[in-house]
């Protein structure tokens, strides 16, 4: 089947959304609805299924229905087994061993093809975003949560469970702060914007210079380890903390990993915005729609 649109679906910690792409990556309709807080699996559920049924009240105007997508891509919190069967967001707590895949194949109808959101995101980035056209990249998120996805020589890197690329969980500070995967010190501990409301009593987006600049060294931190690690010197970041802290966060990053990555393959690496900005979380997923349908998403290819 040719498949000319895909249904996107984002779930995560503080929103889910869901929207219609086409193949040229054209986020063509979108809705949204806060993710209930400390909701048991079957409201997180039905919350899911409200927004996606919202999409055919908002495509109205536009000719655009839900029912005209053939395929279905999610990028979803992690960790995860693999494609989906179940997942287990850090974020979302009534979701333990949920299996989501199975769940949205009986409701919609649908091939419904699920990846880690942020390894979406490193799909949809290097389809149609700022890392277009490179073979060798990170694309992480720093949003509620902190994620990530690594492309190497033009493959979206997977793990054996799927789990592959999350930065998150990068110790950036021995001893640190709790982390929720129960280790200390984590990136997602000490620069998500969970982790800075919890340190500092306020939510990100009223966070002083002094952290700002704090969070982009801890990311800088993180991404000179996956640089030096991974052999690459491309980074793309989103998310509402990373974006809504702009050029001062991007600056303190910078600083660090110039003086962190210093191998000869990783000097001079740099982190940069994502390219699809509030877009990205659902152009990557509906790039795992495609990618899993066996259609090329990676190397600038729509067709």
């Amino acid at each position: 089947m040719a498949h000319e649109l895909a249904l996107a679906i984002d779930i995560g910690g503080t929103k889910m959304a869901a929207g219609v792409v086409d193949r040229s990556g054209a986020l063509l309709v979108r809705t949204q609805a806060p993710t209930p807080s400390g909701a048991d699996a079957a409201v997180l559920f039905d919350t899911l299924v409200g927004v996606v049924t919202a999409l055919d009240a908002v495509g109205a105007d536009h000719g655009i229905s839900s029912a005209d997508a053939t395929i279905c891509g999610v990028g979803c919190g992690g960790p995860m087994t693999r494609g989906g069967a179940t997942v287990s967001p850090v974020n979302i707590v009534g979701w333990r061993a949920f299996p989501l895949r199975a769940r949205l194949v009986e409701h919609l109808g649908l091939p419904v093809h699920v990846d880690n959101d942020a390894k979406a995101l490193a799909l949809g980035e290097g389809w149609v975003g700022a890392a277009r056209g490179c073979s060798d990249y990170l694309a992480m998120v720093v949003s509620t949560g902190v994620g990530g996805g690594i492309v190497l020589d033009g493959r979206l890197l997977d793990g054996a469970a799927g789990n592959a690329g999350h930065i998150g969980h990068i110790v950036v500070e021995p001893d640190g702060h709790p982390c929720a995967c129960g280790a200390r010190g984590c990136l997602e501990a000490e620069a998500s914007g969970t982790a800075i409301a919890t340190i500092t009593g306020r939510p990100a987006a009223e966070a002083d210079p002094a952290m700002v600049r704090r969070t982009g060294t801890l990311v800088g931190r993180a991404v000179s380890v996956v640089a030096n690690l991974c052999d690459l010197r491309t980074a793309v970041v989103a998310g509402s903390v990373a974006l809504g802290f702009g050029q001062p966060f991007l600056e303190a990053a910078n600083a660090e990993l110039d003086a962190r990555a210093r191998l000869d393959f990783s000097s001079g690496a740099r982190l940069g915005f994502a390219g699809l900005g509030d877009q990205g979380p659902l152009v990557g997923a509906a790039a795992v729609a495609f990618a899993g349908a066996g259609l090329p998403v990676l190397g600038g290819s729509t067709t």
